[in-house]
């Protein structure tokens, strides 16, 4: 457990002192102090009172060692975004509405997916992106879409549009499930995936040109996550020589059965 530690460590990275703190949370310094040196054990009630105070989850406050997170990590953790990966409600996701306060799906073209992978969670960010609707997609869901480049997951032309709905509780990512992934260090990609969070706590990602070793990553670097649900091409997919060579074979089998068997007279 890394309470303690993490509780110490958020409040010198807000610049507070125990007494700023214990203030806030209205109890006392020595109290505070003996949390912050494992000489005490919080209960529940100030367990919920420190996750609401530095707006991170309870999980995380416990099982994450945020003084070995990287700096990007961190960042996106005071905006907000919560690092810890099990908890099916703990990520926040920034949106936008229209008029009617309805979703909008927000478009991030190749050129806006740089900027997407530091600007995902900022709600300024967010908000300039193009958006657009669907008329046969839910209201009920949050969508988004991405344009895709490379050719990993060909018959899906390279810079195709793919639309995603996003997925807030990982542990139900069924296996063969294609989707779009956010990574810091990858950016976004689009694979079929495995699901191994429970095993071992990664993702296995397949593309669906054969060309491509499947490879795993570790959820912990995983932001976001979007179920595939569509895709829109200006470019017609290439042809499949290997079906069409099949079916010129499997008629020229046929042809040669049928003329064995009119010498057979069959």
């Amino acid at each position: 457990m890394y309470f303690n530690s993490n509780i110490k460590f958020l409040r010198k990275r807000k610049g507070c002192t125990q007494d700023d703190v214990a203030f806030a949370l209205d109890m006392k310094r020595p109290t505070l102090s003996g949390y912050e040196n494992e000489v005490a054990k919080p209960s529940v009630e100030v367990l919920m009172a420190f996750s609401a105070y530095f707006k991170i989850a309870i999980d995380t406050l416990l099982k994450v060692n945020l003084v070995e997170l990287p700096e990007s990590q961190l960042n996106q953790l005071e905006r907000g975004y919560d690092v810890y990966i099990r908890g099916g409600n703990i990520r926040i996701l920034a949106t936008t509405i229209d008029g009617k306060n309805e979703e909008n799906i927000e478009l991030v073209s190749e050129k806006a997916s740089a900027g997407y992978t530091s600007g995902f969670a900022d709600p300024e960010y967010i908000k300039v992106l193009p958006t657009f609707k669907l008329p046969f997609l839910s209201r009920e869901k949050k969508y988004r879409t991405f344009q895709i480049n490379g050719d990993s997951m060909l018959p899906i032309p390279d810079k195709s549009y793919v639309t995603g709905e996003y997925i807030e509780n990982w542990q139900y990512i069924k296996d063969g499930q294609p989707c779009i992934i956010l990574t810091l260090d990858d950016g976004i990609v689009f694979k079929v995936l495995e699901n191994k969070i429970d095993d071992n706590g990664t993702l296995q990602l397949h593309s669906l040109n054969t060309l491509y070793d499947p490879y795993e990553i570790d959820v912990k670097d995983v932001k976001e996550i979007w179920k595939f649900v569509n895709y829109i091409s200006s470019e017609m997919p290439d042809r499949n020589i290997e079906k069409d060579e099949l079916v010129s074979e499997v008629r020229a089998l046929r042809n040669e059965v049928k003329a064995i068997q009119t010498k057979l007279n069959l």
